[in-house]
């Protein structure tokens, strides 16, 4: 198990090329939910410094609030409720260059300006949604879609 991140800079592309393989490394062995959340929540913050980065959970129909790096958030959302319930209810991954702009969006942040969100899918089934906001207006790119879809497909089996 990994224990520290190699921070990389360089295009968002590289810097995701580095990052991938280390949180896989730090899920490697570790069945616990809550702790892999949070290392994955700990080492997207890192390398990106997003303004909020972390997972709500499907629970009771409900996404509940799981583990996060950023101000305090949001504790329950609906489904088809801001981007996140959205998201859920979609079952595909939503980006949202400015959230102002978004009917319905949860003000969780007044800081918040940009958004994506994940689902995490298992079986057609979504367990859960993992939810990056940045301070920047446009922040979020068909790359972090791809880069955290081929993240959540690859280690669902390690995360619910």
């Amino acid at each position: 198990m990994a224990e520290d991140l190699s921070i990389h800079s360089g295009s968002k592309e590289e810097q995701y090329r580095s990052l991938l393989p280390q949180i896989r490394a730090l899920l490697e062995g570790e069945p616990d939910l809550i702790a892999n959340l949070s290392n994955i929540a700990a080492a997207l913050k890192e390398q990106f410094n997003w303004w909020w980065v972390g997972f709500y959970l499907v629970k009771n129909d409900e996404l509940v609030l799981g583990p996060f790096q950023g101000p305090v958030a949001c504790t329950r959302i609906r489904k088809g409720r801001g981007v996140c319930g959205t998201a859920w209810e979609k079952a595909e991954t939503l980006i949202v260059a400015d959230v102002e702009q978004f009917p319905g969006h949860i003000a969780c942040s007044s800081r918040s300006r940009s958004e994506i969100v994940v689902p995490i899918i298992r079986n057609g089934e979504v367990l859960g949604v993992l939810d990056a906001d940045s301070e920047i207006q446009d922040h979020f790119s068909t790359t972090d879609q791809l880069h955290l879809e081929a993240l959540l497909n690859s280690i669902s089996f390690h995360l619910l």
